[in-house]
C-alpha cells in the first residue's frame, strides 16, 4: 500500500532518551520497518551479539543506515559489563554525527538500560532519575545486579568526549 496509508508500529519498549535525537528499544522487527523510517535514522547501535537478520540489513542499506554492534554483556550472577565495552557503546552515543540513533538490545531492558543509564550519568543526571527510568522500561524484570553497576559506572572515564562533544561544560 501506499507509504502514506501504512501503519508505524514501534518496537517494544521504544522511546525517546533525547527526542529527535537518540532513542531506544527492543530488537527491532520487520513490521517496525516503516517507523523506524518516519525517524530518519542515521545509525542504529546494536549492543547484544546476535547476528544482523538479512532483511534488516537490506533495510538499513537501502535507508542509508549504519550498523554498529558492541557487544554489552549481561548482569547474570555476577556484574560483567566491561568498562571498556560500554565505553566504546558510549563513544557512539556521544558521536553526534551517529544522530538520529537508536540504541538496542533483544528487550530494550537491561543491556540498553545499562547503556542508556551509563549515558545519563554522563551528563550528571542523578541516580534517583537513572534508577527510575531503568525501572520505567525493565518493569518487574529489573535486575539488581543493573543498578549496582549503574552506580558504580565510573563515568570520569568518557567525560572528555562528552566534553568534546558539547555534552558538559568545557
Amino acid at each position: 500500500c501506499p507509504e502514506r496509508l501504512q501503519s508505524l508500529i514501534p518496537p517494544e519498549n521504544f522511546g525517546a532518551v533525547l527526542p529527535r535525537q537518540i532513542y531506544r528499544s527492543s530488537f527491532p522487527q520487520a513490521e517496525n520497518y516503516a517507523f523506524l523510517k518516519s525517524l530518519k535514522l542515521k545509525t542504529v547501535l546494536t549492543v547484544v551479539p546476535e547476528p544482523y537478520p538479512d532483511e534488516h540489513v537490506q533495510f538499513m542499506r537501502e535507508n542509508g543506515i549504519q550498523h554498529i554492534t558492541v557487544h554489552i554483556r549481561a548482569n547474570k550472577e555476577e556484574i560483567r559489563i566491561d568498562t571498556c565495552q560500554m565505553a566504546a557503546a558510549l563513544g557512539v552515543v556521544l558521536d553526534r554525527s551517529n544522530y538520529p540513533l537508536l540504541i538496542h538490545c533483544n528487550k530494550g531492558k537491561h543491556r540498553t538500560g545499562c547503556v542508556v543509564g551509563s549515558f545519563r550519568k554522563v551528563l550528571g543526571e542523578s541516580m534517583e532519575n537513572i534508577i527510575a527510568e531503568y525501572h520505567a522500561y525493565a518493569g518487574a524484570k529489573a535486575r539488581t545486579l543493573d543498578e549496582r553497576f549503574l552506580e558504580t559506572f565510573d563515568e570520569r572515564v568518557i567525560t572528555w568526549l562528552a566534553r568534546s562533544n558539547f555534552f558538559l561544560p568545557p
